[in-house]
């Protein structure tokens, strides 16, 4: 199976931490409902889990694998994700990131579910922008760069 490939961020009371996730899909459009699914491992879920708030950013087809790796194989528990990446915060507090994508949604957890090693967050969003539409990335496309 093929995801998309996102940056899933969060906060927890001040700190600020995000991940690459492929596990992000809509639920329903009417109210807006979107799930995600992380590993229970990982510091993002625990300022999920906190704050009851995250945010989704896209990440395009260009996107430079060094941003995917500052993501994805870094720890929020040893760097400071966001000491170096431009982001704003909006709704939530949730941090945005400002490059390397195509657009953002942010929600409210309703919702999670326990699912073995990952939880579920089921959440309303209430808020989101779309700065392009170029191709988003894939997570098979990833594994061909």
């Amino acid at each position: 199976m093929s995801y998309g490939l996102y940056v899933v961020t969060s906060k927890s009371g001040e700190r600020l931490n995000g991940q690459i996730a492929n596990t992000v899909f809509q639920i329903s459009s009417d109210p807006y409902i979107v799930g995600i699914c992380l590993n229970k491992n990982n510091l993002t879920r625990e300022f999920v889990d906190a704050s009851k708030v995250f945010a989704v950013s896209v990440l395009p087809l260009t996107t430079p694998l060094d941003f995917i790796g500052h993501f994805g194989f870094k720890s929020g528990r040893d760097i400071n994700k966001f000491a170096e990446v431009p982001y704003k915060t909006a709704v939530t507090g949730a941090p945005l990131i400002t490059e390397h994508t195509l657009g953002f949604f942010e929600a409210e957890v309703v919702n999670q579910v326990d699912v073995a090693t990952h939880t579920l967050f089921i959440g309303k969003v209430i808020n989101a922008e779309v700065y392009s539409d170029d191709e988003p990335m894939t997570y098979a496309q990833y594994h061909l760069i």
